[in-house]
């Protein structure tokens, strides 16, 4: 796989060494096993894959040398680059400005940039129309484009499924970035709806059998489908895509049950030709992640830790794994650690924040999970395995652990 020039200040040497040791031992990824940082009193469990994945990385890379090309020029994002504050903080503090946030809103009028400026495309990707937008003011939106190559495969995904005549159902949060994208590509192309879970999933399966009326769709998917969209004429054909980013169990389930639906309509003998087998298309790192975590799970512990910002789908997918468990604490940044006895936890579904006292239990010796999503940094990680260290005086023996994952088998 590519390596990229990510900064070294997104990079950590405890973390390096650990995940490098791990790959030279495992280079077919077949063993999800955490990693044991044994601090006696302490024993920290990190998940087999966590942090920056292919896509993020390029994304990084791509920004960075973008704003070393155009030195004077003004540089936009059109979105976050990832849903991590450090990186979108440090990409701010070199004179890059956003011109939407997170939901689509713009912060920046579109109309005030020239030709002369550059716009960055983010790794979610962006809409068509958006696209056009900016072509038509004279500036080359896909000179730096940073959509990460896994979206753009569930993009070409729908374009065959189109190709052939069948409804698209998208899988995804309907606000998300990525899925507001995907949305745009495969609308151009066929009839499309965005499913966001299981309800929804069985609300339309419902309608396509003709158990609740047709007159339903519109108050239950109102601005989630494409133009001209027709429900008793479009669920014929289907096929299911995703966001990149969700549970792949989700996706699996939904597919599954719009898949009997559609059995149970036509019969299993011409299933193949009103349901496409699009199969998985989650990102390899998500898929990764999500089968690390099931992994880590495994291992007794007293809590979790997962680090990631508060609007990555991909993190709060492991948090929301990790608290079926054991007690969850989703944090995007070391300073959410107040103290021996106070952190700020968010809630991975509203994204708002609490601070829970007594988060350590008070016990001779603690076990903790940690994981972190695929826009996190490892200097993150690194730095709340530090914090967590400090508080029961072992941090200085972490140099040993460095040493012991740093040697050669």
């Amino acid at each position: 796989m590519k390596h990229f020039e990510v900064p070294v200040g997104y990079r950590s040497t405890l973390i390096s060494a650990i995940k490098n040791k791990r790959k030279e031992e495992d280079k077919l990824k077949k063993d999800f096993s955490p990693a044991l940082i044994d601090l006696g009193p302490l024993k920290i469990y990190l998940a087999r894959h966590f942090g920056f994945c292919y896509g993020v990385e390029n994304a990084i890379e791509i920004a960075y040398k973008t704003i070393e090309e155009n030195e004077g020029k003004r540089i936009f994002l059109l979105s976050e680059m990832i849903h991590n504050p450090q990186v979108n903080a440090d990409l701010t503090k070199k004179g890059v400005q956003f011109l939407h946030d997170t939901n689509g809103n713009e912060l920046i009028a579109i109309d005030t940039l020239t030709k002369e400026d550059v716009v960055i495309i983010p790794a979610f990707g962006t809409t068509l129309e958006l696209e056009a937008r900016i072509n038509k003011i004279g500036i080359e939106i896909h000179k730096y484009n940073t959509t990460c190559p896994f979206v753009e495969k569930v993009w070409n995904r729908g374009d065959q499924i189109a190709k052939k005549g069948f409804t698209i159902i998208i899988h995804g949060k309907p606000k998300h970035e990525e899925t507001r994208a995907t949305f745009s590509h495969a609308a151009h192309k066929a009839p499309t709806l965005i499913v966001n879970d299981m309800q929804e999933a069985i609300i339309l399966g419902k309608i396509i059998k003709g158990e609740l009326p047709i007159n339903d769709f519109e108050k239950h998917f109102k601005n989630r489908y494409s133009a001209g969209f027709d429900p008793s004429v479009h669920f014929e054909k289907l096929g299911v895509i995703n966001q990149t980013t969700q549970l792949a169990t989700d996706t699996q389930a939904i597919s599954d049950y719009l898949k009997s639906i559609i059995v149970e309509k036509f019969g299993k003998e011409s299933a193949s030709a009103h349901f496409a087998d699009t199969r998985d298309t989650l990102c390899y790192a998500t898929n990764d992640n999500q089968s690390a975590v099931l992994e880590l799970l495994n291992t007794p512990a007293n809590l979790a830790i997962v680090m990631g910002g508060k609007n990555s789908s991909n993190s709060s997918h492991l948090v929301e794994l990790c608290e079926q468990k054991l007690p969850t604490y989703f944090i995007d940044d070391v300073n959410k650690i107040i103290n021996e006895n106070e952190i700020i936890k968010t809630n991975w579904k509203d994204k708002s924040e609490e601070i829970i006292q007594g988060f350590l239990p008070a016990q001779a010796t603690v076990s903790i999970l940690m994981t972190s999503g695929a826009s996190c940094p490892d200097t993150v990680v690194e730095s709340v395995i530090r914090k967590v260290a400090s508080f029961y005086n072992v941090e200085d023996a972490l140099d040993d652990v460095i040493q012991f994952w740093q040697a050669p088998n």
